[in-house]
């Protein structure tokens, strides 16, 4: 074989052998777009998960507000009537309202007939200092938890402590009072009011109700009308039953 034609093989072998190593090259490019495309699809899918898991639960409901509070709720949810009652804890006028009216919305709602929708606010905390109405917000969403609001909520009325005593503002006091609700007191309750775990709750409800133009409370709306604010024709239970009567015939 001539030198020539050696040489014309050696350079047939080589330029395949280049040839080959181009396409492994090229193949290897191609395996690691494929690899980067899944790696982007499953950030993607990552992602999305974590918005999904960071909007769920939670006081807004799984709604995703992060604004608002949604409002505590009694009652059936197809009743003819809402009561909407914006209290404070540490408020004494609030638990005159509740010690007075307490039996017959309980009545009411027990009949079907209303629905009663609490907004937890905490002005006395702001006008006098302390912490009472915060922390008393907070163990009652505790409770409501538990599925316990209505009677702790009751309980805490009924023992309010002066205006300006800061009594609500003790995590043991909170405790205590929920021993007076069967089946309140456990670990998932307390470690609740320990951690101020609806702390933000608190907080959302308080500035929706300083923004809502209603400056007292109690303020007490029957269908979104103030029932409760005219003293030259004071509310009485026996005046809204008949109210909320009328609305169910």
């Amino acid at each position: 074989m001539s030198e020539k034609n050696r040489e014309g093989k050696r350079s047939a072998r080589e330029r395949l052998r280049e040839q080959q190593e181009r396409e492994k090259a090229a193949d290897k490019r191609v395996r690691a777009l494929k690899v980067a495309g899944v790696m982007v699809g499953v950030l993607a899918v990552a992602g999305a998960t974590g918005a999904v898991v960071a909007n769920s639960g939670g006081d807004d409901g799984g709604s995703g507000d992060t604004t608002s509070a949604k409002p505590v709720t009694q009652g059936a949810a197809a009743a003819p009537a809402t009561l909407t009652v914006y209290e404070d804890f540490r408020c004494p006028a609030c638990a005159q309202f509740e010690n007075q009216f307490r039996g017959t919305i309980r009545e009411l709602e027990e009949a079907g007939k209303l629905r009663t929708e609490y907004h937890i606010v905490t002005i006395i905390d702001d006008n006098m200092g302390g912490s009472g109405s915060t922390n008393a917000a907070n163990a009652a969403l505790c409770a409501r938890d538990q599925g316990k609001f209505r009677p702790y909520h009751d309980v805490l009325f009924a023992n309010q402590p002066g205006e300006q005593d800061d009594d609500f503002g003790d995590g043991e006091r909170l405790v205590e009072l929920a021993g007076k609700v069967d089946g309140l007191v456990g670990p998932s309750f307390e470690k609740c009011v320990e951690d101020g775990r609806h702390g933000t709750w608190v907080e959302r409800s308080n500035n929706a109700f300083l923004k809502s133009g209603h400056n007292a409370t109690p303020t007490v709306l029957l269908d979104g009308e103030n029932v409760y604010a005219d003293q030259s024709d004071p509310l009485t239970p026996q005046k809204l039953a008949k109210l909320v009567e009328a609305k169910a015939a």
